[in-house]
């Protein structure tokens, strides 16, 4: 792994652990969140990833699955984006890498991006649209005005049809895929982003050989 790759994970891991990690352990364990049964009915049926979910690049030969439940304005989304990126590089043609919605409450614009990403991923570009999301969360992330206008002209920058863009990007479908996710990662008890899973099982990184440790044994399993 890239060094770089493993200073973002460093950032990552701590922000993961100290609001998503906690939270969702908390969820988990507590009244809050799913009981025993019904977290093994939610993954029985499907929750973790769906037949339609959102796969970045081609799918892999192994039936190795990575998840991400994600939100394109959360730093440590962003964080472990490099991480994710290089994993794809590494295991490119082994492992399945796939993306689900998750926009939080508090963050004013993860629900446009996140619409912005599934509008482009109907044109066969969502890969350019996540990658945009993340390469410029800095300059629009904690914003507290709408970037509807901005994310439109990442459409026009890689060159969707604007007209479908437009009708996709304020229609209900999009909305309803969006909150189809959202339904899903509530049920698994997904609590903070990023989540992951390898293969159906919930996968809390601690370093950043976790990842390939994690993908390794799966592959070799």
């Amino acid at each position: 792994m890239r060094q770089q790759s493993k200073a973002a994970l460093a950032v990552a891991v701590i922000v993961v652990l100290a609001i998503g990690g906690v939270l969702l352990t908390d969820r988990l364990q507590g009244d809050d969140g799913p009981a025993a049964a019904e977290l093994e009915a939610a993954i029985a049926d499907g929750a973790i990833v769906r037949e339609d979910s959102r796969v970045l690049g081609e799918p892999g030969s192994s039936g190795v699955t990575m998840v991400e439940f994600l939100d394109f304005e959360c730093e440590a989304c962003g964080a472990a984006y490099p991480i994710v990126e290089d994993l794809r590089d590494t295991y490119a043609g082994e492992v399945t890498f796939v993306i689900r919605y998750f926009p939080l409450p508090g963050h004013f614009n993860s629900g446009r991006a996140a619409k912005a990403v599934e509008s482009a991923a109907r044109q066969g570009e969502l890969e350019a649209m996540y990658n945009r999301m993340y390469e410029t969360q800095a300059e629009w992330g904690e914003s507290q005005e709408p970037m509807d206008d901005r994310f439109r002209g990442y459409a026009e920058e890689i060159g969707l049809d604007m007209e479908q863009y437009d009708a996709d990007y304020a229609s209900q479908e999009i909305e309803e895929r969006i909150a189809k996710d959202v339904a899903d990662g509530e049920s698994l008890g997904v609590a903070g982003t990023p989540t992951f899973y390898i293969d159906g099982e919930l996968f809390q990184p601690q370093t950043a050989d976790d990842f390939s440790t994690a993908l390794d044994e799966a592959l070799a399993g």
